[in-house]
């Protein structure tokens, strides 16, 4: 208990930064290689729903350039995925600028990762438990198949990290993601895993239940 209400927050804050120090020259280096490969901003805001549901800039390194099609819809997300891109995405780079969120306070090195604002209202009770803490880098969902994991078991893996969080449970997981990043294992780009989106999911799932009860 300890160790979640203030040693977790105090550690959060340090680690992150003495990483922004550490690897500010790669911050740099990648915030101008991203200039270019995007042809403008490099980096990729969205809010997203933290602690208490409340709402947060998550900021990250742009992996998709903003191509268009003749009717000036974007493009799919994996056409849109440049190589530049992939490369941040198999490396895991492109969530390097999370550790200002940590900074911050916005975020956690270990959590539920932050989803979409527009999920929020399909949530059910139990889910919903996911935000009593804050979010993370890198979670229990993660280093078990991060997005290519199906929702309920996504949601089973934050319940279970929520109910039973410790300094050593933390740094196994950490541990744990540095070897996905370094074996580059279950990298997924959005929409091409064959999991739905979250609101897509809880429709149909709503939908099936529908039909039985009539």
């Amino acid at each position: 208990m300890i160790y979640r209400r203030y040693i977790k927050r105090i550690l959060d804050f340090i680690l992150s930064l003495l990483a922004l120090i550490i690897l500010s020259p790669l911050l740099l280096l990648l915030t101008v290689i991203g200039t270019f490969a995007m042809k403008g901003n490099p980096f990729f805001f969205q809010e997203r729903p933290g602690k208490d549901e409340k709402i947060f800039k998550l900021i990250k390194f742009r992996s998709m350039d903003n191509r268009t099609d003749q009717n000036g819809q974007l493009l799919p997300d994996y056409i849109r995925l440049n190589k530049y891109g992939r490369f941040l995405r198999a490396t895991s780079l492109d969530e390097l600028p999370e550790l200002i969120n940590i900074l911050k306070g916005d975020m956690s090195i270990v959590g539920p990762r932050p989803l979409a604002v527009s999920y929020l209202p399909y949530y059910n009770e139990t889910e919903k438990r996911r935000h009593t803490v804050l979010p993370g880098l890198t979670g229990l969902a993660q280093i078990n198949g991060r997005n290519a994991v199906n929702w309920p078991e996504r949601f089973a893996f934050d319940i279970q990290y929520v109910d039973n969080i410790s300094f050593r449970m933390d740094i196994t997981i950490i541990l744990k993601t540095i070897l996905k990043v370094l074996k580059k294992s279950d990298i997924a780009v959005r929409g091409t895993t064959g999991i739905k989106d979250f609101s897509i999911y809880r429709k149909e799932q709503s939908e099936k239940m529908k039909d039985k009860n009539d």
